[in-house]
């Protein structure tokens, strides 16, 4: 069988990058070429709201490069997508236009939350030993020119991902000019930092005891000589088998730290190398890490605000893995393809995030997880019907766990809140379409369902992403008439499908008649979605 190479190229802030992969027979993956290029985008996007047409036809010529590179290498397939300068700027869908007219390649333009979870996959899919380090509080954190995200997981969950809007070129033009010297222009951005993420600690971080920073962007890793590296790596194997250890109660069964592959230090190396630093200008330091004089000038903002992280969560360890966007996405394009074994399950952290969110709204949880067995039951037994996949089993999902957010805000609207809600909160791997399905979805759930012919002209959904909604909607309405009283007496169900009848039979005692109610008053939607229509039989249990 020929090998499928890959491209992922990935338009950031400051650095345009291609990387080439190629997937083995041995369903993994391996580097065979990494090219980038220094345009400083995001600066223009700073100063002016929109990419300038010099950078963009500098662009052009760069990706025309990349793509004969990629001819050269027989590329099967490729990926190309935008990050924060494109997301921001005022002219991208103007801007996407020109360059896919000027190159022929298509480019995507990531949402935050798109972006930092393939962020995420590219550390968990490169890195064996990553399961390992989560298994203690960790935050992960990207530092991009706009913002910086904090993801923060423990015992191999994740508890929240939250964007504050502190980034290292926005810091740089913001406080600069009100400092004094380097040393007030420190003492600026870490005052800054510590406002933000005291609330970031009231409201996720709690009492939990963050004991490893992983840093993503920046260009930190660029400035910590490799000796450092080298001196904790065996120490840093140590910690962590120990932690992996005492966190899953293995011992020395299993050695998940034997090949530790993400560079770290410890907060006294890191301390030791940041105050060598921010003492020099950034010509010295330009000079002394063999870096492009425009490179100091986001690495020195986004070293204060590592440092004010490490302060302000007392962390133990900080690892730099060095892996972009690209290792990510070509991982993705590998799992989807069937050319890479799945070694962490994304669309659990997926759900995660979705409950996180949905106990902020105080939402009941017994509730959810009833109508959530129900709703997957039923999505399962119907696949030959729906024809939907896995992808959709999840907004699915997702729907049933917000889906009453909104009584947080109001007991005479909620599906209107609730919907409100999921557009206006960023949901990690989730792309805006999807968020409109799960929104849409909700929203239906109790209101009445508009169909497309009226609909469209209010919304961007596709005729296809339309069905989607109302075949999940279909499903979330009969799953939810069965807890009608929130009481779960629904709770043991089994679901059979037979030519055009769904039989849903629940082995119960307790009175239905509420339940039975309102599933009645769900039937005829179903039928109308499926041609098939759901019977609720009750089995007596003594």
């Amino acid at each position: 069988m020929a090998l499928k190479t890959f491209a992922a190229v990935s338009i950031g802030s400051a650095v345009t990058e291609m990387k080439i992969f190629e997937f083995t027979q041995r369903r993994s993956m391996r580097e065979i070429e990494c090219i980038s290029t220094r345009i400083n985008l995001g600066l223009d996007v700073y100063e002016q709201g929109r990419i300038s047409r010099e950078h963009i036809d500098e662009l052009c010529d760069v990706l025309n490069d990349f793509k004969r590179t990629m001819s050269g290498y027989r590329v099967s397939a490729y990926r190309v997508f935008a990050t924060s300068a494109f997301r921001e700027s005022r002219n991208r869908t103007i801007l996407c236009d020109y360059i896919e007219k000027q190159t022929g390649l298509e480019i995507e333009v990531f949402t935050n939350a798109e972006q930092r979870f393939v962020d995420y996959q590219a550390i968990a899919s490169t890195s064996e030993e990553f399961a390992a380090i989560i298994q203690n509080a960790t935050a992960i954190v990207d530092i991009s020119g706009s913002s910086t995200q904090i993801s923060l997981f423990d015992k191999d969950k994740l508890i929240t991902t939250q964007n504050i809007r502190v980034g290292n070129i926005t810091t740089r033009e913001n406080l600069l000019p009100l400092a004094k010297n380097g040393e007030h222009f420190e003492k600026l951005v870490r005052e800054l930092m510590a406002y933000e993420l005291a609330g970031f600690a009231k409201l996720y971080q709690k009492d939990r005891k963050i004991r490893n920073l992983i840093v993503l962007g920046g260009s930190l890793n660029e400035m910590m000589p490799m000796k450092n590296f080298l001196e904790l790596q065996e120490q840093s194997a140590f910690m962590l088998k120990k932690d992996t250890a005492e966190a899953t109660g293995t011992g020395t069964k299993k050695d998940t730290a034997s090949d530790i592959r993400i560079p770290s230090l410890t907060k006294e190396q890191f301390e030791r190398i940041y105050k060598d630093m921010i003492a020099q200008t950034p010509e010295e330091i330009a000079a002394k890490y063999d870096l492009p004089s425009d490179m100091t000038d986001a690495i020195v903002p986004s070293a204060i605000i590592c440092r004010s992280l490490i302060e302000n969560f007392d962390v133990d360890v900080v690892w730099m893995p060095g892996f972009s966007l690209n290792d990510g996405v070509s991982y993705d394009y590998g799992v989807r393809m069937g050319l890479v074994t799945r070694r962490h399950s994304f669309d659990e952290d997926i759900l995660a995030a979705a409950r996180s969110i949905a106990k902020r709204y105080k939402t009941s949880q017994s509730h959810i997880r009833n109508i959530g067995d129900i709703a997957v039951q039923i999505f399962d037994r119907m696949k030959k019907v729906h024809g939907l996949g896995e992808h959709e089993r999840l907004l699915l999902q997702i729907a049933v766990i917000l889906h009453s957010c909104g009584k947080f805000i109001s007991l005479t609207d909620i599906s209107g809140c609730t919907y409100n809600i999921i557009l206006a909160t960023e949901i990690i791997g989730l792309s805006q379409k999807d968020r409109a399905i799960v929104a849409y979805t909700v929203k239906y759930n109790t209101s009445p369902f508009i169909y497309y012919e009226e609909l469209s002209g209010r919304t961007d959904l596709s005729a296809r992403e339309y069905m989607i909604v109302g075949k999940l909607t279909a499903i979330l309405r009969v799953a939810n008439s069965l807890d009608r009283t929130h009481h779960q007496k629904c709770s043991n169900i089994t679901v059979t499908l037979k030519e055009h009848e769904l039989k849903i039979s629940v082995a119960s005692q307790q009175d239905l008649s509420l339940e039975r109610g309102a599933f009645n008053e769900k039937v005829d939607f179903f039928e109308e979605m499926f041609n098939v229509r759901p019977v609720l039989k009750q089995k007596k249990t003594f």
